[in-house]
Order: C-alpha cells, then sequence, then structure tokens
C-alpha cells in the first residue's frame, strides 16, 4: 500500500491503530456538520474504518490517514475512493473526499494533502478525471476544490440532501 509525503505530511493507508484519532474527529460536530450533519459514535467509527481497510484490500488504493511529519499529530484523511454511493446522478469516476480536524484548518495542509492525493491519482490509476461531492454551503471545501481544478457540473441528491457535484481531468 502507498505512502505518501510531502514537505509537511506523511499521509498512510488507514490502520486500526487510527481508531482513536478516527473517533475524535468523526465525533466532532465541528468537523461533521457539512459531511453528514452529526457526530458519529465509535460503533459508526469502526464500521466506517472497517470499509475503509477492504476499500483497500479491494481496490488497491482508499482513505489515507494524515500526519504531521513533525510530531505525528493526526491531521485528518483523504482518499481515492469507490463507495458505489446511491447518488443521483451516480459518479462515474474514482471520488476524492478529504477532511481536516478543525485545529488544523486554515493551514493550508488539506490542500496540501489533496494535491498529493491527486499527484498520485494522475500518475498511478491514469483516470481521465476524479469526481467530488461537496455540501453547497461548505464554502471552505468549496474553495479547495475549485483551487485544485475541481469544477461544478451538477448537483446532486445523496441520502436526502442536496450536494454539489464536482470534477477535475487528469493534469
Amino acid at each position: 500500500m502507498t505512502i505518501l509525503t510531502t514537505d509537511r505530511l506523511i499521509l498512510s493507508p488507514v490502520a486500526v491503530a487510527d481508531f482513536d484519532d478516527l473517533c475524535a474527529l468523526w465525533g466532532d460536530e465541528a468537523f461533521t456538520r457539512h459531511i453528514m450533519g452529526h457526530a458519529l459514535t465509535r460503533e459508526d467509527v469502526w464500521f466506517r474504518l472497517l470499509r475503509d481497510l477492504g476499500h483497500w484490500q479491494a481496490m488497491g488504493y482508499g482513505n489515507w490517514a494524515v500526519r504531521l511529519r513533525d510530531g505525528g499529530d493526526y491531521v485528518g484523511s483523504v482518499g481515492v475512493l469507490d463507495y458505489r454511493r446511491e447518488l443521483v446522478p451516480p459518479f462515474d469516476a474514482p471520488e476524492l473526499g478529504w477532511g481536516v480536524a478543525p485545529r488544523f484548518q486554515g493551514q493550508g495542509l488539506a490542500g496540501e494533502a489533496l494535491g498529493a492525493a491527486l499527484a498520485w491519482v494522475d500518475d498511478e490509476l491514469n483516470a481521465a478525471r476524479t469526481v467530488c461531492m461537496i455540501s453547497a454551503d461548505n464554502t471552505a471545501s468549496m474553495t479547495l476544490a475549485g483551487r485544485v481544478g475541481y469544477r461544478p457540473y451538477a448537483e446532486g441528491a445523496h441520502k436526502g440532501s442536496t450536494v454539489q457535484l464536482l470534477d477535475r481531468r487528469a493534469t
């Protein structure tokens, strides 16, 4: 499994050892408000972790745990995904997802992690395009998505919510 590094970050495939950090992240309503609108229980986080571990096994890619190179603090996650979402219209390309803990937001770390993941996708997956979905009121993620080349192509419906669908052509 692939480990990515940047000037400030180490991105390693999510592991069972990340569970407590994932619980802290997904249990924080300031983090989850734009994703699902509520914090997750430890049980819910465990199921997400198991899904993500299996994703790496089945697909050869998935979510990376993002940590600071200096000190190893858990920052968040970024991933290349095929979740087979019940989404209208459906995704037809690899999905990128990212999230950074509130205490690390505004420092450029999400962009650095996302840039590393996109470079890996462009070099290794040879996908013509990637997609993502973002809640329209998540201005920080919408801004970052635009900065790395994502452009809106449709409004979508996912689990009763309207989301903005964006795509990015490979570079």
